[in-house]
């Protein structure tokens, strides 16, 4: 049975990279930028469900798989977030308004949406996690009817860590969404909670019976993030996980993603956590 909110939208031809010129790039921290693109070509936005990833070409340099981090009813604004930390991100993070990216996708899975309809969401993430979750946000938000409550938990190193900082304060600012943040490190003008985002779990207002939860960041923030999630008395069918690990192709041909039976690009990056708790953790698998 399928328990993703959507089948899987694929490119035409998942091998071929379709041109995206760069009409925004924005810092975000010292670290982390976002880039708008749009077709270069001129013709129809890419339409992809929260969760879902693209594979980013830099020419002459290579690709690397990133979230899509934009609205979903906003096709047009193709948007991605992520860190300089490597050889691909890092030649990306030195490109500027008018320049190419070759965009393949988008591949995957995607976040429960339709399933957790009428019940509470609670959204756990890390540091740049937040990205992968932010097409989730949006269309949470703008169909707020359709849940109960709806809470986002976030956690960065220190405040200057933080993305997406005005938005955060937008949804604060907001009465129908319950927003708590965290740092591991107060810095000047922090007034907040101080710990790990797994400290927020035990307190944070939700029904364990009733809920649907959202995990993304590093393996060993899900691991301790699903196991207070399981104090709080939710079922291992209730927690999704996001796995963006090692691809290189996004269609399964090189096996890089492999992750015991399964391919993170073709049945991932979403997994609902039973359907990986046996290997979740787990080096080399």
């Amino acid at each position: 049975m399928n328990t993703m909110s959507a089948e899987p939208i694929q490119a035409v031809d998942p091998m071929a990279p379709r041109w995206y010129r760069i009409l925004q790039r924005r810092r975000e921290n010292h670290d982390t930028f976002t880039l708008e693109l749009t077709p270069e070509d001129g013709g129809a936005p890419m339409a992809f469900a929260p969760g879902q990833f693209n594979m980013l070409y830099v020419f002459g340099v290579g690709e690397i798989p990133i979230s899509i981090s934009g609205d979903p009813s906003q096709p047009q604004r193709l948007i991605h977030t992520t860190r300089a930390v490597g050889t691909v991100t890092k030649a990306m993070s030195r490109l500027g308004k008018g320049d190419l990216l070759g965009v393949r996708g988008p591949f995957g899975t995607s976040w429960p949406l339709a399933e957790a309809e009428g019940k509470d969401v609670v959204v756990v993430t890390g540091g740049i996690g937040l990205a992968p979750l932010r097409p989730a946000i949006y269309q949470l938000l703008a169909q707020r009817e359709k849940y109960a409550r709806i809470v986002l938990l976030y956690g960065a190193r220190t405040q200057e860590d933080m993305v997406f900082r005005r938005e955060l304060e937008r949804w604060s600012a907001r009465l129908d969404v319950e927003i708590f943040a965290t740092v591991d490190r107060a810095t000047s003008g922090w007034r907040g909670n101080v710990g790990v985002a797994t400290t927020l779990i035990p307190h944070a207002p939700f029904d364990p019976d009733d809920t649907i939860a959202l995990v993304c960041g590093p393996e060993v923030m899900m691991r301790y993030t699903v196991a207070a999630l399981e104090k709080r008395g939710l079922e291992h069918e209730q927690i999704y996980i996001s796995m963006e690990r090692n691809m290189k192709c996004a269609v399964g041909f090189c096996g890089h993603c492999q992750f015991g039976p399964q391919f993170i690009c073709k049945d991932g990056p979403v997994f609902r956590f039973d359907q990986v708790r046996a290997i979740f953790g787990k080096w080399e698998v």
